[in-house]
Order: C-alpha cells, then structure tokens, then sequence
C-alpha cells in the first residue's frame, strides 16, 4: 500500500508543489484512508463466501485508478527531473512543480476516462491465419473464434454478454473456444450474465476449459453450467472434429491451479487429455495460461490456445506479466512444432480499465501445409 500511495503523494503534493496546508492534508488524508481501506474492500468484495459486489466494485475500481495515478505520477516525477536538469522552470519555485503535477492529473483522467470505455465495450475481432503442416486439406480454411476472460462479475455485464454474442454469432465459426476465467462468482450468482453463452452458434463445436479463477469460484459448477448451456467441458478430456474426410484433435486441459485447489479430481492432464487419441492427427490444445505450452511442447501440440494475460489490461502492468508468462499476447512458436495463440482477453478482470491492452474476439482460420507452402 506504501509503494502504490508514495509517488503520488510526492508528485502531486510534496515534491515542491508548496500547496496550502488544507490541500496537503486532504490530498494525504484521502490516499492514507485509501491505502488502510482498501484491503478491507477487497476482502469483503472478494473472498470466496459472502462476496459483497458493492464492495468488489469500489474496491476494484478505486484500485485501477490508483494504478494509473501511481504510473503518471512517476512519469511526472521523470519528466520533472528531466526538466530541472534542462534549467526549464528556474532552480526554485512551484511553478514547474505544480504544472507537473497538474499535468499527472489531465493525463490520468484521459487514461482512465478512455480505458473504462476500452474495457466496456464490445471487444474488437482480431483476425488472422495460422499453419499448420499436419492440417489436412479438409479441415483448410476452419474458423476458430476465441475468447478468453469474460470474468462475468460484480459489474453487471448481462447486456454486454449479450453483444459479444451477437458478434460471434456474425463470424461462422466452425469451433468456438473459451479458454476459462469465465466468471468471479459462482454460476448461481453470474448465471444472468452468463445465459448469453448458450446461444453461441458454431458448425461443429463449442467448447471450454477453466480457468485460474473458476477455483475460487465453484469449479465444478462452472463445468457443469457450460454443459447445461449446451458447451463441451473439456475437463482433460478431448473430442474429435472432422470435415471433408479429415480430422481434428479438440483437447482441453484444467488450469494449471487446479491441482492446489483441493478439488477432487481436478488438474492439469494432458496425458488424460489426449488418452487414445491417434497420435497421427494434429491436435489443438485449450489451455488457459500461456505457460503451459512447455508441456503442449513436450507432447508434440500442434497449436495450443490459451487466454489468462488480458495482455497486461492496464499498462505498465504487461511487464510484470511478462514475469510470470512466456508470452503476453499474440502468435508465437515454441519448440519444432508448436504454437501459442494468447488471447489479450475479451472481458477485463477488477478494475473497470483497459489501457494499452486492447479487448479482443479472435478468429483463427487454420490452414494446412507448412511455411513452405506459403
């Protein structure tokens, strides 16, 4: 709390700003009451019974603007060093202090105002091509749409849900995939927000594995709500897609959490996943966190789909992702035959923003052959 309050506090009211002493102490008195409130918030918002929204909502919207203001307020304090080592504003005064710090404020509204409705809106349709030499020529041209991390929660999403699914609806998917974090909340409490999902149309398949949140969130029951939407769980399990006398490996695994959770039955499997599958036939493996393609890599995966990033979701948190994940966002390769798709996410997870780390609906049209066929 120290760290995310203290350079915003300096920039904005002690680094030679000289404000009057009330707008010190109110200026302080709001980021110390936050900083002692906010755990608070969250635990009531976000713990796994007695979940208050209302708590959740101000938790995590306070959150991300303090997010975005610690993030200003230390480009502010750059660019006012920067600035004193350039002469610019005198060797003393307020002046260059205050249009600094007047300045963080502007900014920090502008990215915030702008990252609520990034986060709000209906996601943007990502297209692209990916190869895959196993592929056979009857299964050329299949349409794979995406999502990843709806995370239906204490913000009612029920009319947006709705839209994403109208837009999927528009895009003649062959195989819809959700590859988990579906909700923060249990089905029960998100089934209006999550209703939607059960008119997704796709010619051949629709399908969904956990995510890292659905274990704090009833696990089993999201399982069990997708099937009843009409969706194959794919709970280390996989299914078998063909067209025109070729053939298709659909495979799914828990999220890599699961195990931990305690959980009966629950963890990642792949071998349980692909247990009599033809290992002759390509396979596609869902997968929500980007780093379990080491193991998809091991086996031999084709293409591995994975969402769990939001591609950072508010700058510069990306790069703390990065820490955790080999990737963030986008298409990547990993070892002689597999690749990584990782969603930047379709919905947003706490804070109500999206800055730098756009939104996202993918459509991935599989083609077959190799790069020398290209």
């Amino acid at each position: 709390m120290v760290l995310l309050v203290l350079p915003p506090w300096w920039t904005l009211l002690a680094a030679g700003t000289d404000w009057p002493l009330p707008v010190v102490a109110a200026g302080t008195a709001a980021l110390v009451g936050w900083a002692v409130g906010f755990p608070f918030l969250m635990l009531a918002g976000h713990r796994s019974s007695s979940r208050d929204d209302r708590a959740a909502r101000v938790a995590d919207t306070s959150l991300g603007v303090v997010w975005v203001l610690w993030t200003c307020s230390v480009l502010g304090a750059v660019a006012d060093g920067l600035l004193a080592g350039f002469g610019v504003g005198g060797s003393g005064g307020s002046g260059r202090a205050r249009l600094v710090a007047a300045a963080v404020l502007v900014l920090a509204a502008v990215l915030l105002g702008w990252g609520y409705h990034e986060a709000m809106r209906v996601p943007r349709v990502r297209r692209l091509d990916v190869r895959l030499p196993r592929l056979g020529q009857g299964l050329d041209g299949l349409r794979v749409v995406l999502l990843a991390d709806t995370h239906y929660g204490p913000i009612d999403r029920a009319a947006w849900s709705a839209k994403v699914t109208e837009l999927v609806n528009t895009l003649d998917a062959d195989v819809v995939v959700h590859a988990g974090d579906i909700a923060d909340g249990t089905p029960e409490r998100r089934r209006a927000q999550s209703a939607p999902l059960g008119a997704v149309r796709a010619g051949l398949a629709r399908v969904y594995v956990t995510g890292n949140h659905e274990y704090g969130s009833e696990a089993q029951g999201w399982l069990d709500r997708m099937s009843e939407l009409g969706w194959d769980a794919l709970h280390n399990r996989h299914l078998r897609v063909e067209r025109g006398g070729d053939t298709l490996v659909l495979a799914g695994v828990d999220d890599v959490t699961a195990e931990s959770s305690g959980l009966a039955g629950h963890r990642a499997d792949l071998a349980a996943a692909l247990a009599g599958a033809d290992p002759e036939l390509p396979v596609l493996l869902v997968a929500h966190q980007p780093k379990y393609v080491a193991r998809a890599a091991e086996a031999g995966v084709d293409l591995q789909l994975s969402g769990h990033t939001h591609g950072g979701q508010i700058w510069p948190f990306r790069y703390l992702v990065r820490l955790d994940q080999p990737v963030v966002r986008g298409l990547s390769r990993h070892g002689d035959r597999t690749l990584l798709y990782t969603s930047g996410g379709t919905g947003f997870w706490g804070p109500p923003f999206r800055v730098f780390a756009p939104s996202e609906v993918t459509v991935l049209t599989l083609r077959a052959g190799g790069p020398e066929d290209q």
